[in-house]
């Protein structure tokens, strides 16, 4: 089959299995569509998934983004036949004893995980973490690298560095900053009533310094600062548009998060034209990432064309990956790493 020539749409889909059926391709043939995101759901092990990659890869020109959340510890969706990567709180406490070993070990993971998911065709990983560990939000936790932004910045540097290395850019989440905040927006509404003073000189500090960085895509928050905006950051032009851009002087990919968490979801009757405001707001590509009968309805509802501007943004997030198999496991930095990871980790060292 022959890929089709087809601009990248405004929606990632997620996908209900471990292959494409007839219905899967139909929908990733839609306009409306530019990428994929996947989960534990969508994997077997590293030659299936390099399998489902390459058919999705196959359908259109240029082809669809594919990405996934591989953070580490509680957040890696994939397991078996891929390296086991730590929370990211743990670099943090690292970082506290010996900051130059944590640096080197930050860089390292990400240019391991970028070169695994790579090789198995994936183009985006959702991280690092820019969340600060305020120690009171249970669903960002020891996914945030620290408390302290400086900290989180200069691990985030290290670990983005290491991505692009490997071929793949970064995702920085979650704008303007999650880590304040008690309640999970996947299950409700949530707001954080902090003066915008608390959130610009700390948490939203820590995207500043990645920006500056080079930082190439960022996913925005759907919590709702009451000082800013009544609307979530993911729909709000204040935060995407004037702050972030105009502000902040971001020129990167900017990414919903899951359109189909509550915290979005429960303020609106129609999750299509939810899409929408976030897409006028100023991101440039918005998840849908369960339910695919919604998924298709949301699909088939939206009535927005990719801008410009946003089509030169995502084609810049396209891998470059310098294995495309496992032929990595070969490469003495990949042979060092695992040394690296089984020492951190203190685990027993066995032969290759």
């Amino acid at each position: 089959m022959n890929a089709m020539e087809m601009p990248l749409g405004p929606l990632m889909v997620g996908l209900p299995s471990t292959e494409l059926t007839q219905r899967d391709r139909e929908l990733l043939l839609h306009p409306n569509v530019g990428g994929v995101i996947l989960f534990d759901r969508n994997y077997h092990d590293h030659e299936q998934l390099g399998e489902l990659n390459r058919a999705i890869h196959a359908l259109r020109r240029p082809h669809l983004l594919i990405a996934v959340d591989h953070e580490g510890g509680r957040v890696q969706r994939f397991l078996n036949g891929f390296s086991r990567i730590p929370p990211m709180r743990s670099l943090g406490d690292l970082y506290d004893n010996d900051s130059a070993q944590a640096l080197k070990l930050a860089e390292t993971i990400g240019w391991l995980t970028a070169t695994e998911l790579g090789a198995a065709g994936v183009d985006l990983n959702f991280s690092p973490v820019l969340d600060l560990d305020h120690g009171c939000c249970e669903v960002i936790g020891n996914r945030a690298l620290h408390s302290d932004f400086q900290v989180v910045a200069e691990l985030g540097r290290a670990q983005m560095r290491g991505m692009k290395q490997a071929g793949m850019q970064a995702v920085g989440k979650h704008f303007p900053g999650h880590g304040e905040v008690k309640r999970d927006t996947h299950h409700e509404i949530v707001t954080d009533p902090r003066p915008w003073a608390d959130i610009e000189t700390q948490d939203m500090a820590v995207f500043e310094r990645m920006i500056h960085y080079g930082l190439p895509a960022i996913m925005m928050s759907h919590v709702i600062y009451l000082d800013v905006d009544p609307e979530p950051a993911s729909l709000s032009k204040r935060w995407i548009d004037q702050i972030l851009w105009h502000t902040l002087g971001f020129e990167g990919a900017i990414f919903s998060d899951d359109m189909f968490m509550q915290g979005v979801a429960d303020l609106v009757t129609d999750i299509a034209q939810c899409c929408i405001q976030a897409l006028e707001a100023g991101s440039d590509m918005v998840l849908l990432c369960n339910d695919p009968s919604r998924i298709e309805r949301c699909v088939e509802q939206l009535a927005f064309r990719t801008r410009p501007s946003s089509l030169i943004r995502l084609s810049r997030l396209h891998g470059s990956p310098a294995y495309r198999d496992q032929s990595f496991k070969r490469d003495e930095r990949w042979r060092q790493a695992q040394v690296q990871l089984k020492q951190f980790n203190g685990e027993p060292q066995l032969p290759f």
